[in-house]
């Protein structure tokens, strides 16, 4: 399992926080959302997933991943 942290911008609120994580569970993925500091972890299998369709997952649900 492989670990990587996010900077997402677009985040303020429990609703973003809600659509991101499910966002990544649908895609196989879990991630813990830090609203102050604006970052996802994001904890996936290298094998089974890319971060490039982690951070499509993400931005499909309107954030930035910078």
């Amino acid at each position: 399992m492989a670990n990587t942290v996010l900077k997402v911008e677009g985040m303020s609120c429990g609703h973003c926080v809600s659509a991101i994580e499910k966002a990544l569970t649908e895609k196989g993925a879990s991630g813990k959302v830090d609203l102050a500091s604006k970052n996802v972890t994001v904890e996936y299998d290298e094998s089974e997933l890319s971060l490039d369709v982690i951070k499509e997952a993400i931005e499909e649900q309107g954030y930035d991943v910078v």
